[in-house]
């Protein structure tokens, strides 16, 4: 294929990534349904009109929302595996990476469950979205346990899942130091 026939991909507008930025921090820090799209706007300092043409709805907005959020997860994963060569480093790296995040300042829960469960509209956008970033850390897993020599990595895989589910979930009302530890105990006990 000649260089001249390969699509040139525009970056998204500026607006579109204001918006976005925008409802990333609000979305996360006051949840979906405390944050309307007339605060959005007003904060994006974009018209409405401008904003109904990036995102026909608050729903669209929130899928995007998680598939940004699922973006950042993915480069994380990818640095941890760029970085170390064994799939057990990669596996604790990822802990401490879910641990990290469970007990940073300003923590709210874990994105994905809570837009899964803010979800505006039940055929909507957003399940399918929090689905595929689901299925995608999932698969993730399961290549990790099954290269570091799992027996069954797909029940690994949902363990740690599991896992990760309670710890970000407890850690906001619990002893977060006891959540992070039950984390690492986890994975100590899949790993082989």
């Amino acid at each position: 294929m000649s260089q001249s026939s390969v699509p040139l991909t525009r970056p998204p507008a500026p607006a579109k990534v204001k918006i976005l930025a925008t409802a990333d921090r609000l979305f996360y820090d006051e949840g979906v349904h405390a944050v309307g799209v007339d605060r959005i706007i007003a904060q994006s300092h974009v018209t409405k009109a401008t904003f109904y043409k990036h995102y026909r709805s608050k729903d669209l907005l929130v899928a995007a929302f998680v598939a940004g959020r699922a973006e950042r997860a993915k480069d994380a994963l990818a640095a941890d595996r760029g970085r170390l060569n064994d799939p057990a480093a990669v596996l604790r790296a990822t802990v401490d990476g879910f641990a990290a995040e469970s007990r940073r300042a300003g923590y709210h829960g874990c994105p994905f469950i809570n837009a899964a469960t803010s979800q505006l509209d039940s055929a909507g956008p957003v399940a399918p979205a929090v689905t595929q970033w689901r299925a995608w850390l999932r698969a993730a897993l399961v290549e990790l346990f099954a290269a570091a020599g799992s027996p069954t990595p797909e029940d690994a895989a949902d363990d740690l899942l599991l896992a990760r589910d309670g710890a970000f979930g407890g850690g906001p009302v619990a002893d977060a130091d006891a959540a992070t530890a039950a984390l690492h105990r986890t994975l100590d006990r899949l790993l082989p």
